[in-house]
């Protein structure tokens, strides 16, 4: 896999957990993530994930689209009546990885997010279906966390949470989550969002691109949430070319995120949010355009918005709502609020380098196994 073809995978710790007839009782517990600081249910430990792994290089986990079924109901049930003494496991989670590709895989019914890569880096998810019931509790799609070079193209993804949520640490250090490509992903996440930056990023998050984005019934676009208390950054956002389909919010920023695992974060580590650019958007059948909610005293900054046409499900006086926003518009309908109304040449920036992450495919090999006369 990669640009070095000769490279053979190197598994060193690599898992799955048999389900069948499995007590959760009896399920592995693994220790919590450094940069969470503890479980995200519970305090403490996690229940291992399904397939699991960490110090991987080199690795293809596909399927011909093969079905991984997570069986999460028993855990969704426990989880709503408060009945897991730990924090649910992920379909897929990989730890200090490098160069990771999943693909051509239907995961069903994961008992909490499906794919979530962690500390690693060369990352790309390809042409993966996920299905989860859209009530079933945080079955987010995709979740990179604290992983630089991420890649995820042609995914569809029907979730009871963000379709893809990109992460870097809640209230701990975490590492920059950066140089991060969406594109042709489809969502259906009547509660969630379509991509989410954070909440957890207090390692930063910098340079994501997402384009040709497609959404039916799900609540906001592309959303930022923060809070004060999460410091880092999100910065150097660049969105083009969404369609949306009956959504309740197209643009979603929220500053006063309280998600909080305690109450020991620093008040005075507040996040900057800067350089966030959405652009060629058409939305359909939109309770309201903007709900865009900065920090008092640390507004964000550099939001840029053009060719964005939203049709309201219901004439709104307001459609926009925003507060701690800066930036311009051009082009766009129903008229943003009022700190939008900047002066704009009528596009908003977006990246025409290629990154490294584009260059990563996999290396199909054939090799003679000794004795079989290369047959």
């Amino acid at each position: 896999m990669g640009q070095e073809p000769n490279r053979m995978a190197t598994p060193r710790s690599l898992h799955a957990v048999e389900m069948d007839g499995k007590d959760i009782n009896e399920w592995p517990i693994i220790d919590p993530l450094p940069s969470y600081g503890r479980g995200r249910d519970k305090i403490g430990g996690r229940y291992a994930s399904l397939i699991g792994g960490s110090n991987l290089t080199d690795v293809v986990i596909t399927g011909n689209n093969g079905t991984i079924d997570g069986q999460g109901a028993t855990w969704w049930s426990k989880f709503h009546g408060n009945k897991l003494k730990y924090t649910r496991g992920y379909l897929i989670e990989v730890m200090h990885s490098d160069t990771i590709f999943i693909s051509n895989l239907t995961l069903l019914n994961s008992p909490a997010w499906n794919i979530h890569p962690v500390y690693s880096s060369n990352i790309v998810v390809q042409g993966v279906t996920i299905l989860a019931p859209t009530h079933s509790p945080n079955t987010d799609g995709i979740n990179p966390d604290s992983c630089p070079h991420v890649r995820i193209e042609d995914c569809y993804i029907v979730s009871g949470d963000d379709c893809v949520a990109i992460k870097s640490g809640w209230d701990e250090y975490g590492m920059p989550s950066q140089h991060i490509v969406v594109r042709r992903l489809t969502c259906v996440s009547p509660t969630s969002a379509v991509i989410a930056l954070g909440s957890e990023m207090s390692g930063g998050i910098q340079d994501v691109r997402a384009e040709d984005i497609t959404a039916v019934n799900s609540e906001s676009g592309v959303r930022i949430k923060t809070a004060v208390g999460r410091g880092a950054f999100v910065r150097d956002v660049f969105v083009r070319r969404m369609n949306l389909n009956t959504m309740k919010w197209v643009f979603w920023m929220t500053g006063n995120y309280k998600s909080h695992p305690d109450d020991k974060f620093d008040p005075k580590a507040v996040p900057v949010v800067e350089n966030i650019s959405y652009q060629d958007v058409v939305a359909t059948g939109v309770n309201t355009a903007a709900r865009l909610e900065g920090i008092e005293g640390a507004p964000f900054r550099g939001i840029c918005i053009a060719n964005v046409t939203a049709e309201m499900a219901k004439a709104r006086k307001y459609p926009w709502t925003c507060t701690d926003v800066e930036g311009v518009s051009a082009d766009v309908t129903p008229a943003p609020c009022e700190p939008l109304k900047g002066a704009h040449d009528g596009a908003c920036p977006f990246p025409t380098d290629t990154l490294p992450i584009d260059q990563v495919t996999v290396q199909q090999c054939a090799y003679d196994v000794p004795g079989t006369g290369g047959n």
